[in-house]
């Protein structure tokens, strides 16, 4: 894998990581205007990192579809909310698809493999069944149907590597505390600084993930390839 636009790289991971301190200094500080202005920038920022890092043009969708569900959940609104979960969804499905096309099979024996999916779907199953009861009645069903692809998605996430995985398990917490806030529960002081610090972070490293699987691919090493340069 080779980058499109070498030069790029370097301002735009600047950019995105000014942006991440200044987003959450507004959240600590209160700065709502600030806040606004820089949570639905994230997002293109790092697709245009990824972009310019030679990544998937995939990887630069499940990118702003989560720019997408950034912008409508600050709107507000239980239709909006929808709308923002699905727009998480579809950038989900876009990272399985890369996970699917990108990702070596996962390393160890089947045993291995079998004992992480277990570990993932009592999580999901425990997390959904404590949330079920104080999760407003409509927003059950889309919650849990948005909790087992997000645990597809950091579950697959096992096969681009460990900060893949690590990714998709900041994602599966962000997404958590979210939900947590839903259902009333007992909040961490500053809840929102918690959740866009995890996803944040989590973005970042599916993307680093993602950069690193497809370069170490046949195809990125076939380009990347002494005799080729």
């Amino acid at each position: 894998m080779t980058a499109r636009w070498p030069r790029a790289v370097r301002p735009l991971l600047g950019l995105f990581t000014v942006l991440v301190v200044v987003h959450l200094a507004a959240l600590l500080g209160g700065a709502t205007a600030i806040e606004h202005l820089t949570k639905p920038a994230l997002m293109p920022v790092l697709a245009g990192y990824a972009l310019a890092r030679g990544g998937p043009p995939l990887l630069a969708a499940a990118l702003l579809f989560g720019c997408g569900g950034d912008t409508l959940l600050q709107i507000g609104g239980e239709t909006v909310f929808l709308l923002g979960m699905g727009s998480f969804a579809a950038g989900h499905i876009c990272y399985l698809v890369l996970f699917a096309r990108r990702g070596a099979t996962m390393a160890g024996p089947r045993s291995r493999t079998a004992a992480a999916a277990g570990a993932y779907a009592i999580v999901l199953a425990a997390t959904v069944a404590l949330l079920w009861p104080d999760l407003p009645p409509e927003l059950r069903i889309p919650v849990a149907g948005y909790s087992l692809l997000l645990t597809a998605m950091a579950f697959g996430a096992l096969r681009a590597g460990p900060w893949a995985a690590l990714g998709g398990l900041l994602f599966l917490l962000s997404d958590t505390l979210i939900a947590s806030g839903i259902a009333h529960w007992p909040q961490l002081p500053a809840p929102q600084f918690w959740i866009m610090l995890t996803y944040a972070t989590a973005q970042i490293a599916l993307a680093g993930g993602v950069l690193r699987a497809a370069a170490d691919s046949p195809e990125g090493r076939a380009v990347n390839h002494p005799a080729l340069r």
